[in-house]
């Protein structure tokens, strides 16, 4: 019994590392404003391994936003990062329906990330303030947008071709 639970826990920590490692090191290489796989990664771990790691996304943040330096509105960035690794689930059927799932997530990480950049005060209080902060992160948003759909797809591929693989040999 605690043999089976030694093999579960050592291939949790296994994958953990190797999630906090693809996201750490994609946060430290030059990139594009935005343009990161980030939003990808955070819709498909869940997806593949499970929603038991997306508490090992939220720490990969915590530990690389460490070095990076945190912002007024990092609890509003891992939230929409959570958030997106709990809906995933709802995407799981179909490459449409994934590819439309990680399309989601840049929508909502844009929503939620931005509103926390207004309530840190920083466009004023208003609803002027408000669709000022919007309108001002579009420019990212495209780069947001075209990386999470880039990644997910190369994810996709990448997924595809171990099945395939993994497949034949098993």
């Amino acid at each position: 019994m605690y043999f089976f639970k030694y093999i579960y826990v050592m291939k949790y920590l296994k994958i953990s590392f190797g999630i906090f490692l693809v996201l750490a090191l994609s946060r430290f290489i030059p990139h594009p404003p935005n343009f990161t796989n980030l939003l990808a990664l955070s819709f498909y771990i869940p997806l593949i391994f499970g929603l038991n790691f997306i508490p090992i996304v939220i720490l990969s943040f915590l530990l690389t936003d460490l070095y990076f330096g945190f912002h007024s509105s990092v609890f509003f960035t891992w939230g929409s990062v959570a958030l997106i690794g709990y809906i995933s689930i709802y995407f799981k059927n179909s490459l449409s329906k994934r590819l439309l799932g990680a399309a989601s997530a840049a929508v909502i990480f844009f929503i939620l990330s931005n509103f926390g950049v207004w309530i840190s005060g920083g466009y004023g209080y208003t609803l002027n303030g408000l669709i000022s902060c919007y309108i001002l992160a579009i420019p990212f948003f495209g780069n947001t947008f075209v990386s999470t759909i880039i990644y997910s797809a190369l994810i996709e591929l990448i997924y595809k071709i171990y099945n395939t693989r993994f497949q034949r040999e098993g």
